[in-house]
């Protein structure tokens, strides 16, 4: 069973950096394509960003596009997403999740997903 396991969120004001962490089980890593999602209350989950297995190739959501960065060091198990300027709509509980092959912005392709961890941000 693959455990992935978030980490680095919390209450920040409007403006501020956070960086959030996803660290996985698996022995096999680099062998899965990784992604953030997120969630507000009362919305769908939603794609923020995804990261190919080596890290050559990465996707973000307009919304966070420019502002948000997602990276991994597959020798650490771990993928990473740097958000700056946060803004209060970026509210949610962020989630990371992966799937054996390329990445996608779908929640339903992706295999296993983390307890996710609370973002809040003030105005």
């Amino acid at each position: 069973q693959v455990q992935l396991v978030e980490s680095g969120g919390g209450l920040v004001q409007a403006g501020d950096s956070l960086r959030l962490s996803c660290a996985a089980s698996e022995r096999t890593f680099g062998s899965y394509s990784m992604a953030w999602f997120r969630q507000a209350p009362g919305k769908e989950r939603e794609f923020v960003a995804s990261i190919s297995r080596r890290g050559g190739s990465r996707y973000y959501a307009d919304s966070v596009k420019g502002r948000f960065t997602i990276s991994r060091d597959n020798a650490k198990n771990t993928v990473y997403l740097q958000m700056n300027s946060l803004k209060p709509e970026d509210t949610a509980v962020y989630y990371c999740a992966d799937r054996g092959g390329s990445t996608s912005y779908y929640a339903h392709e992706y295999d296993y997903w983390g307890q996710g961890t609370q973002v809040t941000v003030s105005s």
